[in-house]
């Protein structure tokens, strides 16, 4: 009975010609863990550049039918800001006018109008429509509406002429 098993490198006996055994994490022969989601699918998109998506979508929906809104700014705040909380200054610290309005109706969205160099914008405040809305087909069609509602008022038009689709759902 010449069948012995050579004892391991690890145990201080003759050592193998291969040297030692690489560790593997192959558990239960299952082979090595996949990616956690396909290449093209970003693995964590926070809430604010799902939002931002949200409003650069509805502004390329609507720029498709009015070219004049390619020169006009979209932009995300999260929350108004009222010449009280700057502090009585005439802008906010992204340059924004600063502007009043009742605690009791905090506004969705704002028309700023072109001044010197800069160009008209239409800022969309994230939190209000967050907190007015409960899954994301919600806030996609309120993004949509507030985006809509201020084009129309730079445009000078009423909303259902701007989308016909406004108000519908």
């Amino acid at each position: 009975m010449d069948n012995r098993v050579p004892p391991p490198a690890t145990t201080g006996g003759t050592p193998s010609h291969a040297g030692p055994r690489p560790r593997h994490r192959d558990r239960h022969g299952r082979g090595m863990r996949g990616p956690i989601a396909p290449p093209q699918v970003p693995l964590s998109v926070s809430r604010g550049e799902a939002f931002v998506d949200m409003v650069h979508d509805s502004a390329e929906r609507l720029e498709r039918r009015w070219p004049q809104l390619a020169s006009v700014d979209f932009v995300v705040r999260e929350v108004p800001v009222t010449r009280s909380d700057a502090g009585g200054a005439m802008s906010d610290p992204d340059g924004l006018d600063a502007f009043d309005f009742d605690r009791d109706s905090v506004p969705l969205g704002r028309y700023v109008a072109a001044r010197g160099d800069s160009p008209d914008r239409i800022v969309i405040y994230r939190r209000p429509v967050e907190i007015r809305t409960k899954s994301r087909d919600e806030r996609a069609l309120l993004v949509h509406e507030v985006v809509v509602e201020q084009v129309a008022e730079l445009l000078g038009l009423a909303p259902e002429s701007v989308d016909p689709r406004y108000g519908q759902d």
